[in-house]
């Protein structure tokens, strides 16, 4: 006995239109057909040309005229060659994560843009999981163009037709095969890749095209083949010099015929074209699995009913080639027994395969139908219901508005109106009070909240200023000099650092700035402090002083020069500059050696704060400096004062305290980029122009009076630049905002760790 909802499946093909009704038995194991339809087109659809559009409309019109589709679901086909299938082998995922690796996949092996077309995907049978991971799912990826599959819809639209399935032709076949031939059942067992099941192809001839599928139930693979049914036809036409009509009515009953042998002759060389596409395709899908086993094939489609045909194939391609006497789990007697439907059985394979999937007893269960057309089709259905809803509920108001004026007429006085207007007014004018009101009660608070932010806000005002206090702090100082003098030293010799700007850069993730070029840069400022720090154990300063007996003999070295030191230069050396020291850091060795909290480590993840940039330059380049010049003078001044230097601030008690720069929140300097010291002419403060009128002017175009009692003496002649070698620097820092409360929130909860732990040790030392 039949249950549940019946489902047509039809086949709309170059010469008919096919359809068949199913119903699922009770036992869930037959399919019951209860009818079935089969249409001959007048011509078929490919000598119709613009006509063949409405041939089917004329197909679908008369199908609609013989059978009853009310309640029915309906399930169609769509040519395989205008289609695409694409299979591919998903990695070892969560089940839940395959959507994304397809929607991936999809992008790669559609070449159309997705919003084109219309896809879907479906993991082939024989999958399974552990734990949640799929492991060894081939996925399959169907689509077809929107444009194509809207064509192939119009007919049904034009006719009033809703359909729920939409489904390539070699899909259908293959859920036909996997329900009805196979001796195994996929949906019910695991796929062994080592041992694989028997394949079957698949050979559906059609009028212009033959769709080859070949299948062992777990994997599918499919071909659409240039050779069908018309091609025998034209070759009749030609060899025989006949119309196509009577070479059609000739193929059709060629062993009939009074000479059957030049029939067939005449046919042979469409014979041997398609048993080479079928041979070259099976060829070729054995390359790609070597470990499938063909068994057998299996020819279907009216286009198999040529004499001849059937026995050829078996002869030719090796194969057992089994004719369908009719399909083994499809019952319904006033169906299969029926004399068109016998005559017609081999093109009822596609319908056959529809009716199971909208059965939902398929193994692949994809569908190309477009989302929209389904949407509208669910608003249709549901209009009828609102309407009636919007009725009641206009009735159910318009009945409680007769029940409020009844009430409201029955205990209405005239002689009130007047009043309540008067009350109106005066409750409106009230209303427009209370919103004036509000409205300045607003800008009031907005008032307050810019006062008390202006007021309380003392506390970031000092950031900024506090930070450049302490980038002046950390700049080298003459101490010798008086504040406001100019140093009498040779420009070389003088320990200052000229700052040309100061420029700052937020970053809401400081480790993006702290990348492997900069932990190099820094690694060289820490073993720069190692030095400092030995430096000063042994009682020397943490920038040496210049040599003055070194400075004595540059001093005369340039006398005899007339004043000109000669400055030597190497092209492409990199010494006195940052890279030079860089180049000998072994980032690996010193990770290895550094605790993961160490300073190296740089800023954490997600970490925030302010990168600040220091361009300048120094002349502190003189040979005295010994190996204090260059880059190595900034890190043992600037780049020192900056890693473990302090600042003297105001506290909140107006208190003057000194604060480390850590404290600060300043951390990681670096020399970021320099330039290799170089000779540059710098104006000389101590040249005098020569005076107008008389005199005389030496080779640097300085002047002096001649006076002829007194001889000149060169040495007193000041020229009107100095050579000196000068060294351009880029400086950057973290700073990372501490203001003065969080500096003495920090300083408490040290002070209070460090008191326990002295109790610790107290009371330990009494134990």
């Amino acid at each position: 006995m039949a249950v549940g909802k019946a489902v047509w499946g039809i086949d709309i093909g170059q010469s008919a239109l096919k359809a068949l009704k199913c119903r699922m038995h009770e036992d869930g194991f037959w399919m019951v057909a209860e009818a079935f339809d089969f249409i001959e087109y007048p011509n078929p659809l490919n000598q119709a040309g613009a006509g063949s559009e409405g041939l089917i409309k004329d197909a679908l019109r008369e199908f609609l005229s013989r059978n009853d589709i009310r309640n029915d679901a309906i399930s169609i086909s769509v040519p395989g060659q205008a289609g695409l299938a694409r299979f591919f082998k998903a990695p070892p995922v969560e089940a839940k994560r395959i959507a994304d690796i397809v929607k991936y996949e999809a992008k790669q092996q559609i070449p159309f843009p997705l919003e084109d077309v219309i896809w879907d995907y479906q993991p082939m049978p024989g999958a399974h999981e552990e734990e949640g991971i799929s492991l060894e799912t081939e996925i399959g990826i169907f689509a077809m163009k929107r444009d194509q599959i809207f064509r192939s819809l119009q007919p049904y639209l034009d006719t009033g037709i809703d359909v729920d399935i939409v489904q390539l032709t070699p899909i259908s076949l293959y859920n036909f095969v996997a329900n009805d031939q196979l001796t195994i059942n996929p949906l019910k067992e695991e796929y062994d890749p080592a041992n694989q099941p028997n394949s079957y192809v698949i050979v559906s001839m059609g009028t212009e095209t033959t769709d080859l599928v070949i299948t062992n139930g777990f994997r599918v693979w499919q071909r659409s083949l240039p050779i069908g049914g018309n091609h025998f036809t034209k070759q009749l036409t030609k060899e025989l010099k006949l119309t196509f009509a009577k070479a059609e009515h000739l193929k059709r009953h060629a062993s009939e015929a009074e000479n059957a042998k030049l029939v067939f002759q005449a046919m042979r060389p469409v014979f041997n074209d398609l048993v080479t596409e079928i041979q070259r395709s099976i060829g070729f899908f054995q390359t790609l699995d070597r470990k499938a086993k063909i068994s057998r094939i299996i020819p279907i489609g009216n286009g198999m009913k040529l004499p001849g045909l059937v026995p050829y194939l078996g002869k030719n391609l090796g194969y057992d080639v089994v004719e369908l006497d009719g399909y083994q789990k499809l019952t319904g007697t006033d169906v299969t027994s029926a004399p068109s439907f016998r005559e017609n059985m081999l093109s009822f394979a596609t319908c056959y395969g529809l009716c199971l999937q909208g059965l939902k007893k398929s193994a692949l269960r994809t569908n190309l139908l477009p989302q929209e057309i389904l949407i509208d089709r669910i608003v249709r259905q549901k209009k009828p219901w609102a309407v009636a809803a919007v009725a009641s509920l206009l009735l159910a108001c318009a009945l409680n508005f007769g029940f409020h004026w009844q009430a409201y007429n029955s205990a209405h006085i005239p002689e009130f109106d007047d009043a309540l207007r008067r009350v109106s007014t005066v409750q409106s004018t009230s209303q427009s009070y209370q919103s004036t009101d509000s409205q300045l009660m607003t800008e009031k608070e907005n008032l307050e909240m810019i006062g008390r932010y202006v007021v309380g806000n003392e506390e970031n005002r000092r950031l900024w200023p506090e930070l450049m206090k302490a980038i002046t702090a950390a700049l080298p100082t003459d101490p010798d000099l008086a504040p406001g003098r100019v140093s009498e030293k040779p420009i070389d010799q003088r320990p200052d650092l000229q700052v040309e700007s100061i420029e700052s850069q937020y970053f809401p993730d400081l480790s993006m700035w702290y990348t492997d070029a900069v932990k190099t840069k820094y690694a060289v400022t820490l073993e720069n402090r190692k030095v400092i720090l030995r430096r000063l154990e042994e009682g020397e300063a943490a920038s040496p002083e210049i040599d003055e007996n070194l400075a004595e003999e540059a001093a005369t070295e340039d006398a005899a020069s007339g004043g000109t030191p000669a400055v030597e230069e190497v092209a492409g050396s990199t010494a006195g500059t940052a890279a030079a020291e860089e180049a000998e850091v072994d980032l690996t060795e010193i990770e290895g050696e550094a605790d993961p909290e160490d300073e190296l480590a740089g800023p954490a993840a997600e970490e925030s704060g302010w990168v600040v940039q220091i361009t300048g330059y120094h002349f502190h380049n003189s040979p005295a400096a010994r190996e204090n010049m260059g880059a190595q003078y900034v890190r043992n001044t600037l780049i020192d004062q900056l890693d473990r230097g302090s600042v003297e601030l105001i506290n909140e008690n107006n208190e003057a305290e000194v604060v480390s720069m850590k404290e600060l929140g300043i951390s990681h300097p670096i020399i970021a980029m320099d330039e290799v010291p170089r000779t540059v002419q710098i104006p000389n403060p101590k040249y005098d122009p020569p005076a107008l009128g008389s005199g005389m002017s030496d080779e640097y175009g300085g002047g002096y009076t001649i006076n002829p009692e007194e001889p000149i003496d060169p040495s007193k002649i000041e020229p009107p630049t100095i050579q000196a070698k000068v060294y351009r620097f880029t400086v950057q820092f973290c700073w990372r905002e501490s203001p003065l409360s969080k500096r003495e929130e920090m300083r408490r909860a040290a002070e209070l760790a460090e008191a326990e732990e002295k109790a610790a040790n107290a009371e330990m030392e009494n134990f």
